[in-house]
């Protein structure tokens, strides 16, 4: 249909159920285009240098006038003519307009990688977060200039802060795969920190783990601590009984001794505790399973329940009252997220110092060894991928051997 599109013509055009086009008498390869719900908009129909047709969106009717729609449609066939391509060329603008708007760091994170990440990787929201929290300075600075000169001097900070070298290669690694989405992505053209290394650290750390005397003291309180709440539930419900009010279920203990108590028996990765769902345990089997999804290793894994592991387990589910969902639910029925608070009133109550949550971990590979178990079977029990990981609990056995090879000489 063609007709010369001035105002009273196309007041005229009623939309239909599909979108259709009508060509201006005038300039044939200009058009109005009427959408179902009444929108009309000026284009412009061209073929490129290489032949290829492209369409222009000039503007809505309304915004423009068709003298108006028409003058820009000759200005730019002229261009056309001259070899120009004004649909990429717009294109092109809007490309580089979000580039813009994407340049810095932190609008980067929130508006392209922090919702992909969230939605992709098992961990997303706690590496944007990580990435927040040790490149806040540079938040509001461009990708392109972080370089390797800005990173140089945010790692002699990190260091002069006592940070451990473990942590700060975490830290920009992340920032490093954050960047290269930015480039798979095209906000930035190039890599600025494609070639800044990590620095080299130690393979095999002391393996921190609890000395007999600790465990004792850790164990000791958590029992106090356990025996405080249950004092203070008692003390509640003796409350609201001489009020008449309804009394609450009866406790033994909340969430951080069964986590403890799994932990030292398990070598649970802390995100695999907190993720940890009942459909997932046996305890008539005396397993678990940790599917691989939720694992650092991306691999399943079952790990065996020692009798402690199972009487924790069970007491607690029978004080949670359930057999379905997350084993240590934290709010809205969401799994924990963090127990710092609770931990480190722990650790300071038992007196113990420079012991992390990760530590049990540690201490639980560390018994196995020196209980003389081969390391191979440590690394299944941990789900290592492979016994590189494993090795750095190798030294524990010939030092826990060490009085026993001293038998052998003779006392004189």
């Amino acid at each position: 249909m063609r007709i010369k599109l001035q105002r009273s013509n196309i007041r005229k055009l009623e939309p239909s159920l599909s979108r259709y086009e009508v060509s201006d008498s005038e300039i044939p390869s200009l058009r109005l285009r009427i959408t179902p719900n009444g929108i009309k908009t000026f284009i412009l129909l061209y073929r490129n240098a290489e032949g290829r047709q492209r369409r222009y969106t000039i503007g809505r009717f309304g915004d423009l006038t068709p003298e108006r729609a028409r003058g820009i449609a000759e200005v730019k066939l002229a261009e056309i003519k001259l070899g120009g391509d004004p649909a990429a060329e717009k294109k092109e603008i809007r490309k580089q307009a979000e580039r813009e708007k994407l340049s810095r760091l932190g609008d980067f994170l929130t508006l392209k990688y922090e919702p992909w990440a969230s939605a992709r990787l098992r961990s997303g929201g706690a590496t944007v977060k990580r990435i927040r929290s040790a490149f806040a300075k540079y938040l509001d600075t461009p990708l392109s200039q972080i370089g390797p000169w800005s990173i140089e001097k945010w790692r002699l900070a990190r260091i002069d802060e006592g940070k451990a070298v473990g942590t700060i290669n975490r830290d920009l690694a992340s920032l490093r795969s954050c960047m290269a989405k930015a480039v798979e992505w095209d906000v930035i053209s190039q890599h600025p920190l494609e070639k800044v290394k990590l620095l080299e650290e130690d393979n095999h750390p002391v393996v921190r783990y609890l000395s007999p005397d600790e465990e004792a003291r850790l164990r000791k309180a958590l029992a106090d601590r356990d025996a405080e709440i249950a004092a203070a539930r008692k003390s509640a419900n003796q409350w609201r009984k001489e009020r008449g009010r309804d009394l609450l279920p009866e406790i033994e203990t909340d969430h951080l001794t069964p986590m403890v108590i799994l932990s030292l028996n398990t070598g649970m990765r802390r995100g695999e505790v907190f993720h940890l769902r009942w459909e997932d345990v046996d305890l008539v089997k005396a397993t678990l399973t940790i599917h691989g999804k939720k694992a650092k290793s991306k691999k399943t894994r079952h790990i065996p329940l020692n009798i402690e592991a199972v009487t924790g387990l069970k007491k607690w589910k029978k004080q949670q009252g359930k057999d379905r969902g997350f084993v240590f639910p934290g709010k809205d029925d969401r799994p924990f997220d963090n127990c710092n608070k609770a931990w480190k009133a722990l650790l300071k109550k038992a007196e113990i110092e420079g012991f992390r949550w990760h530590d049990m971990r540690h201490h639980f590979a560390s018994q196995l060894v020196m209980a003389d178990v081969n390391l191979n079977t440590v690394r299944e029990l941990l789900g290592h991928a492979d016994l590189k990981m494993t090795l750095r609990y190798a030294h524990l056995a010939p030092e826990h051997k060490a009085a026993a090879v001293a038998k052998l000489v003779s006392e004189s």
